[in-house]
C-alpha cells in the first residue's frame, strides 16, 4: 500500500483526511486507486482524458514526477506520494527553480559553506569551558610541578647514605622532620639524616631520593633502611609534567575534562574560546503540536525541532526554536528577526502554495539553491540573508535529519570552530544484499550492522523516523553509481560510536 498526502485544498474531498491509501504498481495507478476510494478527488486530480491537471505538482518520495512519467514511475509498498497545488507562475516561480535542474550534493554543500568562518573568541571561566572550542594556543607560564616532589610515601634521603643497605644489613638514619603536601620546603637533609615525606610533598634541600615506606622501619627517632635507592628515585623533577613556554593546547581543540584540569594546573583563566553560534530553528505548519503533546486527530507532533536542537547542541551551536503557523507575515517576522548566526528552517520548503519559505528567502535575501539531486531531502534549499546562512530543510523527519547532516551541520560546526566533516565513526563492511540506487542522484541508505555484514534497511520512506532509530548507521551511494552489489565492501557511518568495528 502507498500513502498519498493531499494538500489542504483537497482534503475536504477525502472526508477531511490528509493521508489516503493508494494501491498500484506506478504513481498514476496509486493515485487512481485513491480516487476510487474517494470519487470526489477524481476530477480534482485528472482531466476528462485521464491526464493529471497541470497545476498539480506530484512528488514520489520527494522527487518531482513529470506528468508523462506518472504511469511508468514504479512505486513500492510503504512509499509516499505528495500532491501539491503548484504555485502560480510555474517554472518561473522561485519555488520551481532548481526542481527541473537540481543542484548536486557537492554544489549545495559548497553554496552552504561559502564564506563561512568560525566566529570570534570570547573569554569564559574554567568552569564554563568544557566542551567549548579553544580559540588560542595556550603556552604555560609556569613549571608543573614547580618544585621537586615525592612520588611515593616514605623518607627523603641522600642516596649515598643508603648505599649497601639490605634486609640483612640495614642502615640507620636519623629522622629530623616531616614534609607534607603544602609544607616542609624549609627542611634540610644533612648526611646521615632522613625526613618523613608524603606523596606530592616537596623534597627538602639536601635530599636527592625518596625511600619507599615499605623499605624502612621507623622507631625512636631513627629509621632502619633495608634497600638502597639511586639518586632521583621517586622524585618528580621541576617541570617534569609541563615546562615554562611549553605549548600545552592548540587552537581549535574541543576541550575535554582533562584539558580543563590541565588549564587549571597552570593557572590559565579565563580561557579564550570560540563563541557558540546562535542557530534559529524555524518550524512551520498549522498541523503541528508542541513536542511532548499526545498525537490526536489529523495533527502531527513536532519531532523536527527537538531533533534539530539536539543536533545543533552536538555541533557546538545554541538552538533557538521558533514555531510558526502557515502564515506569511508570521514566517517573515521569524526569518527576518536579527540576532542569529545561522537560520535553519524545517518544512514549507517545496513547491506548493503553502511552501512559503523559498519565496520569503528570495524576498529577504538570496535563494542560491532550491532542490538537490539526492534521496531523501531533495527539497533542500540554501540561501543567505547578508552574511547569515539559511538552510531550508524538508519537513519530513528523515529528510530533515539527512539535510541537516549534509548541509546545515557543516555550517554550524565551522562557525563553532569544529571540523566540518561528519562527527560519525565509520567502518568498512560487506553488504549482505544488493543496495539499489539511481545514477544522477545521491542516496542515503539506512543500514543495520549484523556481525560481519551490513544489511540495507531503506532509502525511501522520508517520513518514517523509526527507520533511522532502527538503523545502526547509513551508507551514502554516490550519484555516479546504480548502487552496490551483494558482498561489496561499503563505508558505514555509525550513529553510535560504541558499535563494533
Amino acid at each position: 500500500m502507498v500513502t498519498v498526502r493531499l494538500p489542504s485544498q483537497l482534503r475536504k474531498y477525502a472526508a477531511g483526511s490528509e493521508f489516503v491509501d493508494g494501491d498500484g504498481q506506478t504513481v498514476g495507478a496509486a493515485l487512481r486507486a485513491a480516487t476510487a476510494l474517494h470519487p470526489e478527488l477524481a476530477p480534482r486530480l485528472f482531466d476528462t482524458a485521464g491526464a493529471a491537471h497541470p497545476h498539480l505538482a506530484i512528488f514520489h518520495e520527494e522527487e518531482l514526477v513529470a506528468r508523462e512519467e506518472l504511469d511508468t514511475r514504479p512505486v513500492a509498498a510503504g512509499d509516499r506520494i505528495d500532491i501539491l497545488i503548484s504555485i502560480v507562475g510555474g517554472a518561473h516561480d522561485v519555488r520551481m527553480r532548481g526542481f527541473r535542474e537540481r543542484a548536486t550534493v557537492a554544489q549545495a554543500r559548497k553554496a552552504a559553506l561559502d564564506g563561512v568562518e568560525h566566529l570570534a573568541v570570547e573569554p569564559v571561566s574554567l568552569h564554563a569551558c568544557s566542551g567549548r572550542v579553544l580559540g588560542e594556543d595556550v603556552v604555560s607560564r609556569f613549571d608543573v610541578p614547580a618544585f621537586r616532589r615525592a612520588t611515593m610515601d616514605g623518607y627523603a634521603v641522600r642516596a649515598d647514605d643508603t648505599f649497601g643497605a639490605s634486609a640483612y644489613s640495614p642502615i640507620e638514619l636519623s629522622v629530623v622532620g616531616e614534609s607534607l603536601p603544602g609544607a616542609g620546603a624549609s627542611l634540610q637533609v644533612q648526611p646521615g639524616a632522613a625526613v618523613r615525606i608524603m606523596t606530592g610533598a616537596p623534597v627538602p634541600d639536601g635530599a636527592d631520593a625518596v625511600l619507599r615506606a615499605e623499605d624502612a622501619v621507623e622507631a625512636k627517632g631513627s629509621v632502619r633502611v633495608s634497600a638502597a635507592v639511586p639518586p632521583g628515585k621517586n622524585v618528580g623533577r621541576v617541570g617534569e609534567d609541563i615546562a615554562v613556554d611549553d605549548r600545552v593546547l592548540t587552537t581549535g581543540r574541543r576541550l575535554l575534562a582533562q584539558d580543563v584540569g590541565l588549564l587549571s594546573s597552570i593557572g590559565h583563566s579565563p580561557v579564550l574560546v570560540i563563541r557558540r553560534p546562535r542557530v534559529r530553528v524555524v518550524v512551520s505548519g498549522d498541523e503541528l503540536l508542541e513536542p511532548g503533546e499526545s498525537p490526536h486527530g489529523t495533527s502531527i507532533v513536532d519531532s523536527n525541532s527537538p531533533m534539530l536542537s539536539a543536533l545543533i547542541d552536538r555541533d557546538g551551536g545554541i538552538p533557538e526554536v521558533v514555531r510558526v503557523p502557515d502564515d506569511i507575515d508570521e514566517m517573515r517576522a521569524a526569518l527576518s528577526q536579527p540576532g542569529a548566526d545561522v537560520i535553519v528552517t524545517a518544512g514549507a520548503a517545496s513547491v506548493g502554495t503553502e511552501d512559503l519559505v523559498p519565496v520569503l528567502v528570495d524576498e529577504l535575501g538570496e535563494l542560491i539553491v532550491h532542490g538537490v539531486a539526492m534521496r531523501p531531502s531533495s527539497p533542500t534549499g540554501v540561501g543567505r540573508f547578508g552574511s547569515v546562512p539559511i538552510l531550508l530543510l524538508p519537513g519530513n523527519p528523515v529528510s530533515c535529519l539527512v539535510a541537516y547532516d549534509f548541509f546545515a551541520g557543516p555550517v554550524v560546526r565551522r562557525l563553532a570552530g569544529l571540523p566540518e566533516q561528519w562527527p560519525y565513526r565509520s567502518v568498512r563492511l560487506p553488504l549482505e544484499s544488493r543496495l539499489v540506487s539511481q545514477i544522477g542522484r545521491t542516496d542515503y541508505a539506512r543500514v543495520q550492522v549484523d556481525g560481519p555484514v551490513v544489511r540495507p534497511l531503506a532509502i525511501s520512506g522520508a517520513s518514517v523516523l523509526s527507520s533511522v532509530t532502527r538503523a545502526d548507521g547509513f551508507v551514502v551511494v554516490p550519484a555516479g553509481l546504480e548502487g552496490y552489489p551483494s558482498g561489496a565492501e561499503v563505508e558505514v557511518h555509525l550513529y553510535q560510536s560504541g558499535l563494533p568495528s
